[in-house]
């Protein structure tokens, strides 16, 4: 099944920060295809020295990344970007938690997705509907 996606006019972010975030945007899809535990090295590496993102911070980058690359809209590109996101707030000196798990309740499935202050951001269910097997949260040193 197919979802055709369109945004109004004037929507979104100014032109160069549109830019900005596809850049991340393709930096993102890259980092997906290394393997899960260096994917884990890299963004806990990019983690060290952010601050941790609020909720509104956290929910204007997805929003940001969604409205620039609309191929993110689709529901089997959640880890990259799930990345896009993380390295958005990144580049503003935040960082949320960053997530990948599966469905704790049947239909069983895997799923990448950013918290931010012990809460789903843009996320549909409850917090404790997903089991975690890799994270990446704030770091302080």
């Amino acid at each position: 099944m197919s979802m055709t996606t369109a945004l109004p006019r004037g929507a979104g972010p100014a032109l160069h920060r549109r830019l900005w975030i596809r850049a991340l945007v393709a930096t993102a899809r890259l980092l997906v295809l290394l393997r899960p535990h260096r994917l884990q090295q890299v963004l806990r590496y990019l983690s060290r020295g952010a601050a941790p993102a609020s909720t509104a911070a956290a929910r204007t980058a997805r929003a940001e990344v969604l409205a620039s690359s609309l191929a993110m809209n689709g529901p089997r590109n959640c880890l990259p970007r799930s990345v896009a996101v993380v390295l958005l707030c990144r580049s503003r000196g935040l960082w949320p938690t960053w997530c990948v798990g599966v469905r704790v309740a049947p239909p069983f499935t895997a799923h990448a997705w950013v918290e931010a202050e012990g809460e789903l951001v843009g996320e549909p269910g409850r917090y404790d509907s997903w089991a975690r097997l890799i994270t990446v949260a704030p770091r302080e040193d």
